[in-house]
């Protein structure tokens, strides 16, 4: 993270993302240790720095986990808006037979958030998406734990490099 140079990074989890990061950097994430197998493959878990089962935020109850699988971070857990909650809203809507200022009137909101809303221009507050969900009878969400690390994964061999090895500056 901060661009050291050092002969043997360790890799962290850092809001999601794994890292090589120096020792320093290393405390503002989740320690992931590669466990090689007889086969080839390579299998992740996480234990917490420094190793031990006793964190000092409880989380790291349980050790190492089993099986070969990683250890869940919130980022697993959180709940996302779906990219279409613009046209959910829309027809909805309009399904209910409503116009927009009869919604917003509904909602306690103001009919701007409810166009900004439809028109995709703005995100709901969670709030107002609730208030939405619940009126229409509709999902605005869905869950973050859509195997996001196996569409990040990469099978080359690009583990030394950092984004300075491939970006050429202008001077």
């Amino acid at each position: 993270m901060c661009g050291k140079d050092v002969p043997n990074p360790k890799t962290v989890k850092v809001e999601g993302a794994e890292l090589d990061v120096c020792d320093d950097c290393a405390d503002f994430g989740t320690e992931v240790k590669t466990e090689t197998s007889s086969t080839t493959s390579t299998k992740y878990s996480t234990s917490s720095s420094g190793g031990t089962s006793s964190g000092s935020d409880g989380s790291a109850s349980g050790g190492s986990s089993s099986g070969g699988r990683r250890r869940r971070d919130m980022f697993d857990e959180m709940e996302e808006l779906v990219s279409d909650y613009d046209d959910r809203i829309r027809k909805a809507r309009e399904s209910d037979g409503l116009s927009q200022e009869e919604l917003a009137d509904d909602l306690n909101e103001k009919a701007s958030v409810i166009r900004k809303l439809e028109r995709g221009d703005s995100l709901p507050s969670d709030d107002v998406r609730e208030k939405l969900e619940k009126k229409l009878g509709i999902s605005l969400t869905e869950s973050g734990d859509g195997g996001a690390d196996e569409d990040w994964s990469s099978e080359s061999d690009s583990a030394g490099l950092t984004l300075g090895d491939k970006v050429r500056r202008k001077d």
